[in-house]
């Protein structure tokens, strides 16, 4: 099963990680992302820019309407994520639990959904299109 760790934080959080080294971030980072690549459940991982940098794209109008941001309540916004393949929810559970992140801030931890999500369209164009597309991908990234 996979799962996506998603990272979100309020202001006050972001505020004291700036009180904190940032080499110190960054170790505590890679030594949580090390131990999952150790333990064979580490597929991806990304931190996102601040949301100034970001824009919305709202569908609630006949064509998308884009807007720069900041967009949303803190409490919506996030700042990275992980994607991990454990075994189980419980799995999911503990690594989740392992993050090195400080109060403030909290990680939402939702499954994504694998092929069996799409089997009674499993002779759809896009569905096949779909896996072909991810197994190129994951061949490419293992390059």
């Amino acid at each position: 099963m996979r799962y996506m760790l998603i990272m979100h934080d309020t202001d006050a959080a972001i505020a004291a990680s700036k009180e904190v080294d940032f080499e110190e971030i960054i170790n505590a980072m890679g030594a949580y992302n090390e131990s999952m690549m150790k333990a064979g459940v580490f597929l991806s991982a990304e931190g996102l820019t601040d949301a100034t940098e970001g824009f919305v794209v709202d569908f609630s109008a006949e064509r998308p309407i884009v807007t720069d941001g900041p967009y949303g309540e803190t409490h919506e916004l996030f700042n990275g994520f992980w994607i991990l393949e454990v075994s189980s929810k419980e799995e999911a559970i503990e690594w989740a639990s392992r993050a090195p992140l400080g109060p403030g801030s909290t990680l939402e931890v939702r499954r994504i959904h694998g092929d069996e999500a799409f089997a009674e369209y499993a002779d759809n164009e896009y569905v096949k299109k779909g896996a072909a597309l991810r197994e190129e991908a994951a061949r490419v990234q293992h390059k």
